[in-house]
């Protein structure tokens, strides 16, 4: 593949955190920002969080009233009418709310050369790149003559952070560390408390970034930095200072007292400091080469197995934010190509075996009280940042959220029973590495919306689906079934005799009632509906290839017969709301009622045309505009409907830059930021891995039983070539195409017959395990 889909390239050192790049190892979080005479580089940790299990607990007292005879309540004054008494009474069932992922520190190099500490202008041949395949991060530029080369990866094997500075003139750098947290500074380390309460930056309270040294003690956590050069080495407190030398390497590691969701913290600063320092001293003796060849091995043998290249009008002679400039006028398939490998760059960074899933911002995150305390949003942008784990090939990467789940699952047991008085288990719109599945204190809206675990089961299958690992299967069923449970709970008979949800809302959206005043919480919400549905068809599916004999599926059968379908309402749209009710924002970012449509499978413009059409309908009339992971998934959404040119228009404008660059919660700079990262605004690493997943929808869909090649290819990507794209069922796919047809080629992990279908064509193949097939399609 050329370098036009595989590198970002600037040549200038980043201003600021959304120019800075990403570098990973799913645990450890680099920000690079290549900056001459100081240099920064941001930490993260993806086990650093405020809180503890004592925090959640102190933080789950109800407002009001709970239990089925509080939730009785609501729904009487639903059934009355009574909308504010609804809304009130709703309100007693959330508690205070989950805790901050949090900046580690960040690593500062003062680099002089010849004795002079230069400054950005005072250099020549500047060049800043973040290499996708190699994942490294480069920065190099001259000064009088003098070169100077620095490059920075974080090691998956090795477990530390390696950056290495060369010159051909006598080099000097002091390498110091600093951290927002408290900290004590150690011989060329830093000690590190974490706070036993953050809460999010949207609450205004007395003291909002809270200390404790009681039961509820915040994490410790430490850094360790350790220096091998040709020059002079001195250890400092915090810092390292090497002078005369011409190749400095640095090896950094961090380590916290984080050891699951339900234990309390209690390793100490000095004791985190020890573990970090170990995973130093494993590999401080190995060349630098041998580090890097190994940290490359390890990342090519996952990021290679799939990658994208589109053939058309480029700009590859242009820094990464020029292109996005000029990408405003001209359309680039390059650039879409690119932030398709991008977002498989990102998964591969930020979400290991063994590890915490992604949040919102992946692991980069440079704020004490971040925006959504940076936590899981499960209403959609936890789901959302896994859509491409198994479409592109990145299946292990998806285990960090399945493993995730199952302790998700045994906090919301407890959440089901006390607050709804109902079986199984249930979890809200916000989680934390605390596993919080209560609803938080807020408007009903976002908060009484108990349908988290519902959604997220779905990732439980779909892993399956696309692997067919019936031991997988087996060990998740109880976490699959006790979710269907909850939901067999919590439906009720309506006066029709179908069966519903009350109270019910649609994430974050809001209506207006008879009087034009806007409301959210009513009876049997679109999605709630498509999720139970959804669950009982999985769990039945689920049942049948375990050859399970569970009397509870039974019962999952027979609600599903009694759910109905959604509502097409007047304007031909799909119905958000079981009336047919106007909403109080027409162009809401959220689109939670097409969950039908994607990521689930039961719209489908061949299976049922009707709601499709009422899908197509209800896009064109919430418009194109959006946040940035709106925008991603009705790329998805579109590429379903097999709308080429609207997923096409919804990629472009993806890729436009973010004209609003700071933190605050409204923006209308929706696009991606100079380093490619996705723009809520503020910063959301959702819209990143949804783009990738919904350009993976456009080229390749299987949701139907069938291999549908192209579906969604707009013409504007008049050639290229896509591999290793992963079909249910265990296929994996590779398609080249131009204006002389298409080359595709199938590899079965099994035997299976299939049906591919390309255009109107549908073709019968025969697979054999581990052959290629290939065919010609035109």
């Amino acid at each position: 593949m050329s370098d036009l889909g595989l590198r970002l390239v600037y040549d200038r050192p980043a201003g600021t955190w959304l120019e800075a790049l990403p570098l990973g190892n799913g645990r450890i979080g680099a920000m690079c920002f290549g900056g001459v005479g100081t240099d920064r580089i941001g930490l993260n940790d993806e086990t650093l969080w405020s809180g503890s299990p004592a925090t959640a607990e102190l933080l789950s007292e109800p407002l009001g009233a709970v239990g089925a005879e509080a939730v009785q309540a609501v729904r009487t004054a639903l059934a009355s009418g009574d909308l504010g008494r609804a809304h009130e009474l709703a309100r007693g069932f959330q508690s205070g709310y989950s805790q901050a992922y949090l900046p580690l520190g960040d690593l500062f190099l003062d680099i002089a050369v010849d004795g002079f500490a230069p400054e950005t202008a005072d250099v020549a041949q500047y060049r800043r790149q973040l290499d996708l395949d190699t994942a490294t991060a480069l920065a190099e530029y001259e000064i009088g003559g003098v070169s100077v080369r620095q490059e920075v990866f974080v090691s998956a094997p090795a477990g530390v952070l390696v950056v290495r500075l060369t010159a051909s003139g006598a080099l000097s750098v002091i390498a110091r560390l600093t951290s927002q947290l408290r900290s004590e500074p150690r011989e060329a380390g830093l000690l590190l408390q974490a706070p036993a309460d953050v809460a999010p930056p949207h609450r205004d309270v007395p003291e909002p970034i809270r200390y404790s040294d009681g039961p509820d003690r915040g994490m410790a956590a430490a850094i360790a930095l350790r220096a091998r050069s040709d020059g002079d080495v001195q250890l400092g407190e915090s810092s390292i200072t090497v002078s005369g030398a011409t190749e400095v390497l640095l090896l950094l590691g961090t380590a916290t007292g984080y050891d699951g969701p339900s234990v309390a913290p209690t390793r100490s600063a000095a004791e985190c400091f020890d573990q970090a320092d170990a995973r130093i001293q494993a590999v401080v003796d190995r060349e630098y080469d041998d580090l890097a060849a190994e940290h490359q091995h390890d990342h090519q043998e996952l990021f290679r197995r799939s990658s994208l290249e589109l053939a058309g009008t480029g700009a590859a002679d242009l820094p990464t934010d020029e292109r996005l400039l000029q990408a405003v006028d001209q359309d680039d398939p390059a650039l879409a190509a690119l932030i398709y490998n991008y977002g498989r760059y990102l998964m591969i960074a930020s979400s290991r075996p063994g590890g915490l899933p992604t949040n919102l911002q992946g692991i980069w995150n440079d704020i004490l009280r971040p925006p959504w305390s940076s936590n899981y949003t499960v209403n959609i942008n936890t789901e959302m940042n896994y859509w491409p784990a198994e479409t592109t090939n990145l299946s292990q990467c998806h285990e960090p959220l399945l493993d995730y789940l199952e302790h998700l699952a045994a906090a919301g047991r407890r959440t089901a029973q006390e607050r709804y008085g109902c079986s199984g288990w249930a979890a809200h719109h916000n989680a934390d590495a605390w596993c919080w599945t209560l609803p938080v204190d807020g408007d009903p809206r976002w908060s009484n919306w108990p349908m988290a675990g519902t959604w997220l089961v779905r990732h439980l299958w779909d892993h399956y689906a696309f692997t067919g690992d019936a031991d997988f299967l087996q060990r998740v069923w109880p976490t699959l079934r006790d979710a269907a449970e909850f939901c067999l709970d919590w439906l009720v008979e309506l006066p029709d005799g179908s069966l519903g949800t009350s109270p019910s809302t649609s994430p974050e959206n809001t209506y207006l009632d008879d009087d034009g005043q806007p409301s959210s919480v009513t009876v049997s919400a679109t999605m709630d509906l498509a999720l139970i549905a959804d669950l009982f068809d999985r769990c039945a599916q689920s049942a049948e290839v375990l050859g399970l004999n569970d009397p509870l599926v039974e019962r999952f059968a027979l609600a599903r017969k009694r759910i109905p379908d959604p509502s097409i309402g007047s304007r031909g749209q799909l119905q958000e709301w079981a009336a047919d009710l106007p909403e109080e924002d027409p162009h809401h970012r959220h689109t939670s009622h097409l969950i039908g449509l994607h990521p689930g499978d039961a719209i489908t413009p061949d299976r049922t045309p009707a709601l499709a059409a009422a899908a197509a309908r209800t896009l064109d009339l919430r418009g194109d505009r959006a946040t940035g992971w709106s925008l991603a998934w009705k790329i998805n959404q579109r590429a379903r409907l097999r709308d080429a040119a609207g997923a096409h228009r919804l990629v472009y404008a993806f890729l436009s830059p973010a004209n609003d660059t700071s933190t605050d919660y409204v923006g209308s700079g929706a696009g991606v930021y100079p380093n490619l990262l996705c723009a809520h605004p503020p910063y959301q690493i959702d819209g990143n891995f949804g783009a990738t997943a919904g350009i993976a929808e456009m080229l390749l869909q299987s949701h139907t039983g069938e291999i549908e090649i192209l579906p969604a290819r707009p013409d504007d990507w008049p050639a290229g070539r896509v591999t290793g794209l992963r079909v249910r069922g265990g296929v994996t796919a590779d398609i080249a195409w131009s204006a002389g047809g298409v080359d595709l080629v199938l590899t079965a992990d099994r035997d299976q017959e299939r049906i591919v279908r390309y255009g109107g064509e549908r073709i019968a193949v025969q697979l054999s395990a581990h052959t290629a097939h290939h065919l010609s399609l035109s």
